[in-house]
């Protein structure tokens, strides 16, 4: 005694099979997707922002070479060559430009110098109107 319940073959409970997609699990786990990624991504990017040289971006390339300032490990500080106290290094470094305040002045510090000699020379370089100052350093050398 079997009973029919209905005419459509495949049927259950009378309903005949969807052939569409049912889209709602995908656009569920889309959106779980959106938003770990928007978690995630400010967490990705490591370090300070910086604006960056674009590919058409050329190298310096100055006229005069730059004037060198150098601290020992002892403290001493030199103009190119020529030994300095911290009272005529301005002059020093205005004679050296020729009163040029735009030239590049490099600041070479020994590893073993307390930091803040090096930013004392470098404020006082500065203070008299010299605005392009660079510290020098080593690149690690590889073994």
């Amino acid at each position: 005694m079997a009973v029919k319940l209905s005419n459509n073959r495949g049927a259950v409970g009378g309903v005949p099979p969807v052939s569409e997609i049912n889209v709602t699990p995908l656009v569920d786990v889309m959106l779980v997707l959106l938003i770990v990624f928007m978690v995630a991504a400010p967490l990705m990017a490591s370090g300070v922002k910086v604006d960056l040289p674009t590919s058409n971006a050329k190298p310096l390339s100055e006229e005069k070479p730059p004037i060198a300032v150098s601290l020992n490990a002892a403290g001493k500080l030199y103009v190119d060559k020529t030994e300095v106290t911290n009272a005529t290094l301005v002059g020093a470094l205005t004679s050296a430009t020729e009163g040029d305040k735009t030239r590049r002045i490099n600041i070479r510090g020994d590893k073993g110098l307390a930091y803040g000699k090096v930013i004392e020379a470098m404020g006082e370089i500065n203070d008299a109107g010299f605005s392009k100052i660079a510290l020098v350093s080593e690149p690690p050398q590889t073994p």
